[in-house]
């Protein structure tokens, strides 16, 4: 299986899925104008390692906003992970914030509590 790697834009965050590692790393801003094209990219690939994934996959968010749209596809895309959860699959999400950014603090507190997956918050200095 081949990594997915889509290279950030003003709009768009750094994505980089590397089924290797088991590390899906997103990184920037998500505001693109049309979330659900970038997003069922990243959920196709998902559900194609899943077929065969590592003994732990990490999702590493690193996001310094999130407009609405990419906010109930983001949450999709953590719905997903914890249905391969359940499945018996280790799935870890680890959300990155900066210290004084409540929002993005708040979102992360949120998907942990709608989704059940296990989160690990790190605050960015």
């Amino acid at each position: 299986m081949k990594e997915l790697i889509i290279e950030k834009s003003y709009n768009t965050p750094d994505i980089h899925f590397n089924p290797e590692s088991g590390e899906l790393r997103l990184e920037g801003r998500s505001i693109p104008e049309n979330p659900e094209t970038l997003y069922m990219k990243m959920l196709e690939w998902v559900h194609d390692y899943f077929k065969d994934p590592r003994d732990l996959t990490r999702v590493i968010i690193v996001l310094e906003y999130v407009n609405s749209g990419s906010s109930k596809f983001l949450l999709e895309l953590l719905r997903v992970m914890k249905q391969y959860h359940d499945q018996g699959k280790d799935c870890k999400v680890e959300w990155y914030y900066e210290e004084e950014d409540e929002r993005i603090m708040e979102l992360g507190s949120h998907y942990e509590m709608t989704t059940g997956l296990p989160f690990n918050m790190h605050v960015i200095y």
